[in-house]
């Protein structure tokens, strides 16, 4: 069992925020692979203050999509509190604040990982999401902007009153390449008295324990890790508990899942807007697979769930993985 503040989770593994992908289908299916916890998409402070239809979109949820996170993005006060106005009708669990997303238009308005490079500003609106949320508050940072400041950053954190910290094992000059600081996560749950969620390059099992045996984290997040590859919430679970992952899944196991989703996407969005979606899933899923280039040209083009469902099918004869 893991706690955020008052929030008892079933497991310490988590399931990141992912842009243009945690909708409520990619939540729920992961979810019965055993995350224990999972976010929205991120939201802008702005676009949600302004109403977005878009940015409301992504809060939809159902009675099975428990516990869930919310994630914001912004900077601006006004913002960030009207905002959560607007959440105050929405059922939710944890209320997470971003200060690790290293995108050129995001860091270039102050918001995300530019954060990491004024830690009073960030412990003052961390303090401003404390005081006025009703439910455990986080937030995410990066091992620093160009060089490692973690340790610095995550304690005005701490005191601002939040609940539980992640942190991202690489700068924002890195974004998402090169290599994971161990160091700096290790030096950051040291230093802290709130719990640790640790993120970067958990693509495998083996790597989950990696990142628990180096850097003493309390729990993880998992983000690419998990994409076209729900199992790996299963197989990291049992290579805590047992010492080993389970079996790789078969091809009939990945064809069913694949088919699953597939559905679950018509179902949410409708045919027409559900196979376009899926077309970068059925990349994710049939990655390792032999001889499939001309599956995925063919996925890139399917326009029906039929056609689709057809082609997920074809993957029975291209078991070389």
């Amino acid at each position: 069992m893991f706690k955020i503040g008052k929030l008892s989770l079933c497991s310490n593994i988590i399931l990141s925020a992912l842009a243009g992908v945690s909708d409520l289908p990619f939540r729920l299916l992961n979810r019965t692979f055993g995350a224990s916890l999972a976010f929205v998409e991120m939201l802008n402070v702005r676009s949600l203050s302004y109403k977005s239809k878009k940015t409301k979109g992504m809060l939809i949820t159902n009675v099975q999509d428990k516990p869930l996170g919310v994630q914001l993005l912004g900077k601006e006060e006004k913002y960030i509190l009207r905002a959560m106005d607007i959440l105050k009708p929405y059922t939710f669990d944890v209320l997470d604040f971003n200060a690790a997303c290293p995108a050129k238009k995001v860091v270039r308005r102050g918001e995300g990982a530019s954060l990491m490079r004024e830690p009073k500003e960030l412990k003052k609106l961390l303090s401003l999401v404390v005081k006025y949320a009703s439910v455990p508050v986080t937030v995410k940072i990066r091992a620093g902007w160009d060089c490692d400041s973690a340790r610095d950053v995550a304690l005005q954190a701490e005191d601002a009153g939040i609940d539980a910290l992640c942190i991202h094992g690489r700068t924002r000059e890195q974004g998402y390449h090169g290599r994971v600081d161990y160091d700096s996560i290790r030096r950051v749950k040291k230093a802290l008295r709130i719990p640790v969620i640790a993120s970067g390059d958990i693509l495998s099992a083996e790597l989950a324990k990696k990142m628990v045996d180096e850097t003493g984290c309390d729990a993880i997040a998992v983000a690419r890790g998990c994409l076209g590859n729900p199992w790996i919430f299963q197989e990291i679970e049992s290579i805590f508990t047992r010492g080993k992952p389970p079996e790789r899944p078969s091809v009939e196991t990945i064809i069913s899942v694949m088919s699953g989703h597939l559905d679950a996407y018509v179902d949410f969005y409708g045919e027409r807007i559900a196979i376009i979606k899926f077309r970068k899933f059925f990349s994710w899923y049939t990655k390792g697979f032999r001889r499939v280039r001309h599956l995925r040209t063919r996925a890139s083009q399917a326009k029906t769930r039929g056609e689709m469902r057809a082609v997920i099918e074809q993957l029975n004869d291209n078991r070389g993985q």
